[in-house]
């Protein structure tokens, strides 16, 4: 069964032109409209991805009124549809209008039936991607909030918490700064027993060491200078519900032994108190330090470590997870234009790329906030590599040509195999699951010597 061919309108008062824009794209299911009703009609009846349009549509061609009102109600009924605007070939003045108002791209007339071919590609890839990354966020929020990847370690990870979130053991979150540990550790919170009573979070490492103790533990009246009143530490505030203490790895040692007895006998005492009080919370930790490292520089009890790493998940960094830059930055466009009033914002080629090459030492967090200003500074409905602060490494997708992709890959796991057996041919054609003839017209394919 064929491929459902997809969606392409064309809206054109000119028949000879229709017809012939037709013809050259039939690789898509193609209708047509002549002038803005009828365009209206197919848009509510058909909802195609990409619309190509004339900017001067009866009953006045030679006037572009019909046209950008025209525009202007296709991105309001259907804001993800992408519009190519036709204009004149000196007509630049509304084509950046038309550009500023939503529209994908402009092309002027006479045009090159392959060049436009080319854009109307793109922008049906553009649509499709942000289609699926909706999707892929819906069902994100359907199984573990605020959590949008397609990339396999990550989603491990999502398994991982989704298994355990329903046990009461304690659960150290390790990873980079700005990967998502609070994020992951509400969700924790949020599909266990405990959902209904309160996630409380504190950071060890913001909080300075004379005060974070009165902090956790809290505090009775009078215990020290300007202790008017009693008060409840996040431990006691958290009871029944979950305690989230991130940057553990940057808890001082004397209230590491404090913590380690409350983790033992689940009971506090109050700076200045003398009665027990028993606790009930469920310990969640992070760190972005090597806590083993820690533990042998003697700056983290490993008593501690053992207790609090009843169940350890590791969480990589964005650089690691395949295609999640791309995809989470789609998402951060989506929500920022909507919080800044801005519509059908959608990101360059060029701005792929870059997102693409950057290696994101920040992670989520620089991601977020790197959309999130070039959100508010781009100034057309388009970001590129500019708008992002990042270089732009050229908008070329031969890289992902997937006949290059793996002859990349073969050539590169020939030449290790080769080092490995020291340039042993029988050896190295068995390890790589290849006849010896086979491995030397790989060998001459990649210009490989036996020698080099």
């Amino acid at each position: 069964m064929n491929e459902k061919r997809r969606t392409l309108m064309i809206v054109e008062d000119d028949l000879a032109l229709q017809k012939q824009m037709r013809w050259a794209f039939d690789d898509y299911e193609t209708i047509v409209a002549n002038d803005r009703e009828s365009a209206i009609t197919q848009i509510r009846r058909f909802e195609p991805a990409v619309v190509t349009m004339d900017l001067g549509l009866p009953p006045a061609p030679d006037d572009v009124t019909e046209g950008f009102r025209l525009l202007s109600e296709i991105l309001s009924l259907a804001p993800d549809t992408k519009v190519i605007v036709l204009t004149g070939q000196h007509d630049r003045e509304n084509a950046v209008r038309a550009v500023s108002l939503g529209a994908y791209d402009f092309f002027g007339k006479p045009f090159e039936p392959e060049l436009l071919l080319l854009t109307i590609d793109r922008a049906f890839r553009l649509h499709d991607l942000q289609l699926e990354n909706r999707q892929l966020r819906l069902e994100s929020e359907a199984s573990l909030a605020g959590i949008i990847t397609r990339d396999v370690g990550m989603l491990k990870v999502c398994r991982t918490v989704e298994k355990v979130a329903g046990a009461n053991a304690t659960v150290a979150l390790f990873g980079e700064s700005g990967t998502g540990k609070e994020v992951l550790a509400r969700a924790l919170h949020a599909r266990s027993s405990r959902a209904k009573e309160r996630f409380i979070a504190i950071n060890c490492a913001a909080i300075p060491d004379t005060l974070l103790e009165s902090e956790l533990f809290g505090y009775e009246k009078g215990a020290f200078t300007g202790a008017v009143k009693q008060t409840l530490g996040k431990i006691e505030t958290a009871n029944k519900g979950t305690l989230f203490l991130d940057e553990i790895g940057d808890l001082p040692l004397p209230l590491q032994a404090k913590l380690l007895r409350f983790l033992q006998e689940r009971v506090i005492e109050r700076i200045g108190g003398r009665d027990e009080i028993p606790v009930d919370v469920r310990i969640v930790c992070a760190t972005h330090r090597d806590l083993r490292e820690q533990i042998k520089a003697g700056l983290f009890r490993e008593d501690l470590f053992y207790r609090l790493a009843e169940i350890v998940i590791d969480i990589p960094p964005l650089r690691e997870r395949d295609g999640d830059s791309v995809l989470l930055a789609h998402a951060f466009v989506h929500r920022f234009a909507k919080e800044n009033g801005r519509a059908a914002l959608h990101l360059s080629e060029s701005a792929l790329s870059a997102l693409e090459a950057h290696v994101w030492p920040g992670n989520i967090r620089e991601l977020e906030n790197c959309l999130k200003r070039a959100v508010i500074m781009a100034d057309s409905n388009t970001i590129s590599a500019e708008d992002l602060g990042l270089d732009d490494v050229g908008t070329s997708l031969e890289h992902l040509n997937l006949r290059m992709v793996r002859e990349d890959a073969e050539r590169r796991a020939v030449i290790r195999v080769l080092g490995r057996t020291n340039n042993n041919i029988a050896r190295a054609s068995e390890i790589l699951g290849v006849s010896r003839p086979s491995l030397y017209d790989m060998m001459n394919r990649f210009g490989l010597k036996k020698d080099s």
